[in-house]
């Protein structure tokens, strides 16, 4: 198949590329590369540096399939500018499924998030649970998803709201729990925890991206899907890292509410089997940093390098 993958020079596309392209797949890599492109060259990939916001620079002739990353990520970022998070990550998913529809592509993977629900109070958050968003980045992936819903008549349409990722990637992130709390753990000796009871979903980093290629191979699972399989809170993260790295645990107050657990029965029901843990996360983090393929540097954190290089 041929695949647009957008976002892809990203955390997870980074990971993702590589992967559709060992499973046979011709690949246009398309992203406006803010933080840099990690990907490796190869004869079956198209790098193509672009904005989605401008729908004619997006190479759609001839595909197949798009998986759809894109996004101004994370709360912070997505306050930061509020005209561009929206402008990313719901005006422009628009344009690119109205235009999918009009070439001809036959299915639409989108990465959504977890977040959408906002703070619940449900032992276990399913898929049709009432959305509460509470930031700008929240409420532009549930516009987004609804957007996308309309055109499910007219192609496959197959939304995931994945857990927090964590793990290694070339482009790595460090603003994410487990990663952040690593990182910390790594080169400080000492992990801060803000708050600390709040129960999150995470995912790692094998496991999202081999969701998507699942969906991909699954044309006829279409909807959404959770996807997310460990549930514990920050505190809980933190003590696993430091049986791997020892450091000095300190918790503080936090003015972020948000806690939930998500159940992913609907995306296990499709046969998709989870490969790796947070567990294994911290430890291929570590490993990463002691052979020196990881260093604590701006360019993986979101808000820092938009701040500096994208937001002025």
């Amino acid at each position: 198949m041929r695949i647009l993958v957008t976002g892809a020079t990203g955390y997870k596309g980074s990971v993702l590329v590589p992967k559709l392209l060992a499973a046979g797949h011709d690949v246009i890599a398309f992203d406006v590369m803010w933080f840099g492109n990690f990907l490796p060259q190869h004869p079956r990939l198209r790098v193509v540096q672009g904005d989605v916001r401008d729908i004619a620079q997006v190479p759609l002739v001839g595909v197949d399939c798009i998986i759809h990353l894109s996004s101004v990520a994370n709360d912070p970022c997505g306050d930061l500018d509020p005209k561009l998070t929206w402008e990313i990550s719901a005006l422009a998913t628009m344009q690119l499924a109205d235009q999918a529809v009009r070439t001809g592509v036959r299915q639409f993977i989108y990465a959504s998030s977890g977040s959408v629900y906002g703070v619940k109070e449900e032992a276990q958050v399913t898929e049709d649970l009432e959305l509460k968003p509470i930031s700008e980045y929240n409420k532009t992936k549930m516009v987004a998803e609804r957007v996308l819903l309309s055109y499910q008549d007219q192609l496959v349409v197959q939304i995931v709201r994945p857990a927090t990722v964590c793990g290694w990637s070339p482009r790595m992130r460090l603003d994410v729990s487990v990663n952040m709390l690593t990182m910390q753990a790594l080169s400080k000796g000492h992990i801060t925890v803000f708050g600390g009871k709040q129960t999150r979903p995470n995912i790692h980093m094998d496991d999202i991206t081999d969701v998507y290629l699942h969906f991909l191979a699954h044309p006829e699972y279409t909807g959404i899907y959770n996807a997310g399989f460990e549930n514990i809170s920050i505190l809980d993260i933190a003590e696993r890292v430091a049986r791997h790295v020892p450091a000095k645990i300190t918790v503080t107050e936090s003015n972020d509410p948000r806690s939930y657990r998500v159940n992913s029965d609907k995306l296990l029901a499709t046969g998709y089997v989870p490969k790796k843990t947070v567990e294994d996360a911290i430890r291929e983090i570590t490993a990463r940093f002691k052979a020196g393929e990881l260093k604590d540097e701006d360019r993986s954190y979101n808000l820092k390098w938009m701040q500096r290089e994208v937001v002025k």
